[in-house]
C-alpha cells in the first residue's frame, strides 16, 4: 500500500462496532395459519348463530362467550401473518427486542405479539447533486457521482442508524468531496493521478472508502462512478487556454523531434553518398534552413542561388 493510500486510508472515520447482527426470524408458512384463521371465524359466527338460536339464559350467555373468545383468538392468531415480496424483507421485534428477519417470500406466520418492518433489499441508485469543491491544486471544479447500493444486514439498518437511505446520501457526498480534495483535476506530473486521467482508479477508491463509511449502516457498495466532472466556470475559459497551451506545447515537441530525426538523416544520407562535402558552417547554415522549413507555420518561400554554394 502507498504512502497517500495509508493517508487515505487514516482520514475514514472508524464506526463503532455494530450491536446486532441479522439473524433468520423463526416464522412458518401463512397457507395453514390462514386456513385454520378462517376456520376460527366461522366457528365464532356458528357459535353466534347457535346463540340467537337457543331460549335458555346460561347456554346462550356460554354461547355468546364461547364466540367472542374464539374470534378473538382467530383475529390475534391472523395478525401474524404477513407477505413478504421479493427483494424485501421484514425485521421482528418482540416488545423492543429484535428477533430475527424474515427473507423468504410469500405468505409467513410469526409470533401475532411482535412488529414487523419492511425493509427493501433491492438494488437502489443515489446520485448525488453537482457538488463544488476545490482539487488538490485549489483549483474549483464541479462534480457529481451516482452510487449503486443495497440493504445487506438489515438489523444494522434498522437500529444502527437513524434512517440508512438518508445515512447513505450523506456519506456518498462526503466521500466524493474528500476524494476530490485528494487529488487533482489534471495532474501536473506524468505518473500522478488525477480525477480526468484515472478515473477507474479514483471511483474504485471513491467505492473502498464509501463501504468504510456504510459498512455500520449494513450497506453493501456494488459501484460508484463520477457522472459529471468540470472546471467551474469561473476558471473554465482559463483553464481551457492552459490546456489548449499544453497541447501546442506537446505538438511544437513532436515536431522538433522529428524534424532533429529528419536533419540527421539528411545530412548521414549527403555524407554517406558523397553528394558534396560541406564545413561545420554550411552543415549549420544547412541544419538551420531544414529546421526552419520543418517546423514552420507556414510553408516556406524557396530562394534560389545562382551563385557557388560559398556566396
Amino acid at each position: 500500500m502507498s504512502a497517500h493510500d495509508t493517508s487515505t486510508t487514516a482520514d475514514i472515520p472508524e464506526m463503532p462496532a455494530p450491536r446486532v447482527r441479522e439473524v433468520q426470524a423463526h416464522s412458518i408458512g401463512g397457507g395453514l395459519a390462514l386456513l385454520l384463521g378462517l376456520l376460527g371465524l366461522a366457528a365464532a359466527v356458528a357459535l353466534f348463530t347457535a346463540s340467537s338460536a337457543t331460549s335458555a339464559p346460561g347456554a346462550k350467555g356460554g354461547l355468546i362467550a364461547g364466540g367472542v373468545l374464539v374470534f378473538l383468538a382467530a383475529v390475534i392468531a391472523m395478525r401474524g401473518l404477513n407477505t413478504v415480496a421479493p427483494g424485501e424483507a421484514r425485521v421482528v421485534q418482540l416488545f423492543g427486542r429484535y428477533r430475527g428477519t424474515i427473507r423468504q417470500d410469500g405468505l409467513r406466520w410469526v409470533n401475532p405479539l411482535t412488529s414487523r418492518t419492511r425493509i427493501s433489499t433491492r438494488v437502489r441508485n443515489h446520485e448525488t447533486a453537482v457538488l463544488k469543491v476545490n482539487d488538490a491544486y485549489g483549483n474549483p471544479i464541479e462534480l457529481a457521482a451516482v452510487v449503486v447500493w443495497k440493504v445487506q444486514d438489515t438489523a444494522q439498518a434498522t437500529f444502527e442508524v437513524d434512517d440508512f437511505a438518508e445515512f447513505v446520501a450523506t456519506q456518498t457526498e462526503t466521500a466524493v468531496r474528500h476524494i476530490a480534495i485528494e487529488y487533482p483535476y489534471d495532474a501536473h506530473e506524468e505518473d500522478g493521478l488525477s480525477l480526468r486521467g484515472n478515473a477507474e482508479e479514483i471511483t474504485e477508491r471513491l467505492a473502498v472508502e464509501l463501504q468504510a463509511r456504510v459498512e455500520a449502516a449494513g450497506v453493501r457498495i456494488i459501484e460508484s462512478r463520477f457522472t459529471h466532472l468540470a472546471y467551474s466556470p469561473e476558471i473554465a475559459s482559463a483553464m481551457l487556454q492552459r490546456q489548449q497551451a499544453g497541447a501546442v506545447v506537446a505538438a511544437r515537441r513532436q515536431i522538433v523531434d522529428g524534424a532533429v530525426g529528419m536533419v540527421e538523416a539528411a545530412l548521414a544520407r549527403i555524407a554517406e553518398r558523397d553528394i558534396v562535402e560541406l564545413d561545420e558552417e554550411r552543415k549549420a547554415a544547412m541544419v538551420s534552413n531544414l529546421m526552419v522549413v520543418l517546423c514552420g507555420d507556414r510553408a516556406p518561400q524557396p530562394v534560389l542561388n545562382t551563385g557557388t554554394l560559398y556566396q
